[in-house]
């Protein structure tokens, strides 16, 4: 029988590494993009760079996903971070805005896809390519889940930054003054909705991520 505390390390090898590269990509791409477009915020900052140590915060990369493993959650979640952007600092602030948001969500599907590919082409024998293989799957599905999540159109998420940008002025302002209370409406949706026994955004997030994770599976031959 297998030693709880080296399966428990083994899980955390596992999941922790996609976690990772999958949060520090998505804050990067943000920072990259804001420069590209004219804001140097996140570059004075340091932000514009791959180094995780820079994007990760203590609790929401570390202990909340760590917490979320030791209680065996159905839902791994984590964030790092937030890359600051100064939107008007954007040579084009309402299209620049849309970019700079979409750039998280996009590079996490991107990753997904070369994971999968990455799966598909790799053949490792024994407990290494166990590993690794296992460390793809996952990485498939963080970075599925984390562009699924921040697509929610509600703010400061970047699906509620991408909705304000399309959205009509009169529409777009009143989305855009819930940011303040935006991180207190997704933990409604979150976590308190289905501990009431409704749905929520969980169930939202499982099923378009399966669908998402079972179309690239497809792309790439791996079904």
């Amino acid at each position: 029988m297998s030693d709880p505390l080296s399966t428990m390390m083994l899980v955390i090898s596992v999941w922790a590494l996609p976690l990772v590269i999958a949060i520090t990509f998505h804050e990067a791409a943000h920072a990259y993009v804001a420069r590209a477009c004219g804001d140097n915020t996140a570059w004075m900052l340091g932000r514009v760079t791959l180094n995780p140590i820079k994007h990760i915060d203590p609790f929401g990369t570390v202990l909340l996903p760590l917490l979320l493993l030791a209680i065996q959650s159905p839902f791994l979640f984590g964030y790092a971070k937030p890359v600051p952007v100064n939107f008007r600092g954007l040579r084009n602030p309402r299209r620049d805005m849309i970019l700079v948001a979409a750039a998280g969500p996009a590079i996490n599907l991107a990753l997904a896809l070369i994971a999968a590919i990455a799966i598909r082409l790799i053949d490792l024998p024994g407990e290494t390519g166990e590993w690794l293989m296992r460390n793809l799957a996952n990485a498939l599905l963080i970075n599925v889940v984390l562009a699924i999540f921040n697509l929610i159109p509600i703010p400061p998420l970047d699906g509620g930054r991408i909705a304000v940008g399309l959205l009509p002025r009169v529409l777009g302002r009143p989305l855009a003054r819930l940011e303040p209370y935006g991180m207190l409406i997704l933990i409604g949706l979150v976590f308190l909705m289905p501990l009431a026994g409704l749905g929520g955004a969980t169930q939202w997030i499982a099923q378009s991520s399966r669908y998402v994770v079972e179309a690239i599976l497809r792309l790439t031959g791996n079904a």
